[in-house]
């Protein structure tokens, strides 16, 4: 049932919410500690893990939470932006929170929120802290949201801090080097806390810095991967905890460095080694390298927001065998639009340019075009996702990639479900 479905008083409630996107992005965290005190500390009443990256971050607490599931615990998982529904941002032992559940909440932060001047993203953290704290949540997976050191989520109290990866992503606001962003990445870290992390080595020394219990993987821990196609990988992970095999149904060689991201940290987390084999079958993570059916093909669905993301997205095509494919693309203004195309044009039969309808950020698909390197491949304009969509041929495979707000835009169409409504901005 849709927001809409439940009485005009909650859309009105999400109406208030999401027009205080406009706001902007605000770091800093007194604002969220003051709101959460004022509902009484929630976050207090569980175990948090914080999860930060350039790319990756969803997808590791996708995993982590259904490995902490699969142990049997309570399992809170925070994530943003959501793809369709508001509610995908909440989820409690692998359930989404229910629309009146989460309405009902979020009618007692207002007057707190609006008090404390909370933004978008602040009001929602405190939102989540909430709801897993009533409904008896043990551990709460909560993704990063921008950075690391001013994030909202960053007021609270992590037993265990991950970092992915790092790469140039939101420069104007984390730093234009890859030190500075992992400066921010690390501000999730507590000293003498454990954390587990993915970044490159040459970035480790400045994650070391923060003075916490840190992993890394490929030096406290080892990790290898052997493709199954489009079933995923199986992977191996040895690390100070023990060595263990298992399987996973995420695609891309990144995708099963994810997952072993996320099983290093269940070990961290005393995870039993037969819930990490079974919850990392049964893990996934819609719209990051998803294929759903469309006009007697398929239609494979990526976010790929940034140059890294194209990067690791072409290569996992290479390593599906897949050659050439029409690629529907969208990008936020902010994004490196003509670099994410040169890394995707070695696959790309032809180019679908569109924008999605509801981010205010997107560039329009004459600007895009307007960005195109030299790319060889036939090239059209799409006012709209739908019309992209209605110009892929029929049968095969294409991609729709660039941003997840075109994802979350296309997602519906091809599932035949009702979509967003509301502008996005995070």
């Amino acid at each position: 049932m849709t927001p809409e479905q439940h009485g005009t008083g909650e859309v009105a409630l999400l109406d208030w919410l999401f027009a205080r996107q406009r706001f902007g992005v605000h770091p800093g965290l007194e604002r969220v500690r003051g709101l959460l005190h004022r509902l009484g500390d929630p976050q207090e009443c569980f175990r948090t893990v914080l999860v930060a990256g350039t790319n990756g971050k969803g997808s590791v607490a996708a995993v982590l939470s259904a490995l902490l599931n699969a142990d049997g615990r309570r399992t809170g998982l925070f994530t943003s932006p959501h793809l369709t529904r508001f509610s995908e941002r909440l989820v409690v032992g692998g359930q989404e929170l229910s629309g009146p559940l989460v309405h009902e909440a979020l009618s007692r932060v207002r007057p707190h929120a609006e008090a404390t001047d909370a933004s978008f993203f602040e009001i929602v953290t405190a939102l989540g802290c909430l709801l897993f704290a009533e409904a008896g949540v043990e551990d709460a997976v909560m993704e990063v949201g921008l950075g690391g050191r001013l994030d909202a989520t960053n007021a609270l109290e992590p037993v265990l801090s991950v970092v992915t990866g790092i790469g140039l992503d939101h420069t104007a606001i984390l730093g234009d080097t890859l030190e500075q962003i992992a400066a921010e990445k690390a501000g999730i870290l507590r000293p003498g806390t454990p954390a587990v992390t993915g970044v490159q080595a040459e970035l480790l020394p400045v994650l070391e810095g923060a003075g916490a219990d840190l992993w890394a993987l490929e030096r406290e821990a080892s990790f290898h991967a052997d493709p199954l196609g489009w079933d995923g990988w199986q992977v191996q992970v040895a690390s100070p905890a023990g060595s263990l095999a298992f399987q996973t149904p995420l695609l891309g060689r990144h995708g099963a460095r994810n997952a072993a991201l996320a099983v290093l940290a269940a070990q961290r987390l005393g995870v039993a080694p037969a819930a990490i084999v079974a919850g990392a079958a049964k893990a996934h993570w819609p719209g990051r390298l998803e294929r759903l059916p469309w006009q007697n093909g398929q239609v494979l669905l990526d976010g790929a927001h940034n140059p890294e993301g194209a990067r690791a997205l072409r290569q996992a095509l290479t390593e599906l065998g897949v050659d050439k494919v029409p690629v529907v693309f969208g990008a936020a203004q902010d994004k490196d639009a003509a670099d994410m195309l040169g890394e995707l044009k070695s696959v790309m039969s032809e180019l679908i340019l569109t924008r999605s309808l509801l981010s205010p950020r997107a560039s329009s698909p004459a600007e895009l075009a307007a960005l195109l390197p030299e790319l060889n491949v036939p090239v059209r304009l799409a006012a709209t996702p739908a019309e992209a969509l209605a110009l892929l041929p029929a049968g095969g495979l294409s991609v729709v990639c660039g941003s997840l707000y075109l994802v979350g835009e296309v997602r519906p169409l091809l599932l035949g479900e009702r979509p967003e409504t509301r502008e996005r901005w995070q």
